[in-house]
């Protein structure tokens, strides 16, 4: 029996016209969200507010992560090859200026994806050129020749969650998957001649200490990434890891203070702060076109304490 959430942690039900005309939009192309596959709570207000963080490579993932509700299985190669122009055209019907652009994990596929992915940065850009593109990636099992291929697509962000501290990496994710891979990832990431921005995101309440959330987030600082998010683990179903605890929102505040501190340009904080949620996308829009960032201010969405909507919106 699972633990009840804590009043924070309640959300409205998606609904409204803009959340229906989204949902049809993204029918009509046979295009996927991680919205819906990975059962986002923030969800209602996300498409209700006309984003969405589209899922790019199918709905089958070949890993089965422990805290991930996108189904798992062998998609055997197969690649819409269509899905490019699909996705450029949801956006510009969309009218999105701020668009993430995730994918499942494709271990199938020789280069992991990342050709298709570059391909769907670039239709974005051709046809909204005005678009600001982050790009979630997976880790394409370390291939430096993928990630370079993702870097050579321009997107303005490049994204890949380290999603837990190195002790708890075993037990949440997929045996393929580990903490020094994904670092040397983000790394990779900002050594490329485009040097985009970098960006990474943990999820708390698996049994972690404040130590190790602080190792990690030096790690990060490391490497050289530029955006963190932090959030509370929801556990999608029985079937998934349980929540060891539900973090309260003013300790979300202290770990944004510890983060700020280390000298990422931008933390989003807050129980149901996401990898692809958007309270930072004013935030990076203004920082991506050079204008002068937006004194932060404090907010409540939903019940959480996201600080900052000066703001930024799987891979694994």
């Amino acid at each position: 029996m699972r633990t009840p959430k804590p009043d924070w942690l309640r959300v409205r039900a998606p609904g409204g016209p803009s959340y229906a005309h989204l949902k049809q939009v993204l029918r009509d192309r046979g295009l996927y969200t991680v919205c819906e596959e990975a059962h986002c709570p923030n969800v209602g207000e996300c498409w209700g507010g006309g984003t969405a963080t589209f899922m790019v490579l199918g709905e089958i993932c070949t890993r089965g992560c422990r805290f991930c509700a996108v189904t798992s299985g062998d998609p055997a190669g197969k690649v819409d090859k269509q899905e490019p122009d699909n996705v450029a055209s949801a956006a510009a019907e969309m009218g999105l200026d701020y668009l993430v652009l995730t994918m499942v994990d494709r271990d199938d596929l020789p280069d992991g994806g990342a050709a298709h992915v570059a391909s769907c940065i670039g239709a974005i850009k051709e046809l909204s050129p005005d678009i600001i593109v982050e790009a979630l990636v997976s880790d394409f099992r370390g291939d430096e020749d993928a990630i370079d291929e993702i870097c050579s697509g321009r997107p303005d962000v490049f994204s890949h969650n380290v999603e837990t501290v190195r002790r708890l990496q075993s037990a949440v994710r997929d045996r393929r998957c580990s903490y020094e891979q994904s670092l040397e990832v983000l790394a990779r990431a900002k050594e490329h001649s485009l040097s985009p921005y970098t960006k990474s995101s943990i999820m708390l309440g698996l049994g972690e200490t404040v130590d190790e959330l602080l190792a990690t987030m030096r790690d990060l600082r490391q490497r050289g990434v530029d955006f963190l998010t932090l959030g509370q683990y929801l556990q999608p179903s029985h079937r998934h890891l349980a929540v060891q605890e539900f973090v309260p929102p003013e300790q979300f505040e202290e770990l944004q203070s510890l983060a700020e501190s280390l000298g990422f340009s931008y933390v989003a904080s807050g129980p149901l702060v996401r990898s692809s949620y958007r309270a930072g996308e004013f935030f990076v829009r203004s920082l991506l076109r050079g204008r002068e960032a937006v004194e932060p201010t404090s907010c409540d969405h939903a019940g959480e304490s996201c600080s900052q909507i000066a703001s930024l919106g799987g891979g694994k």
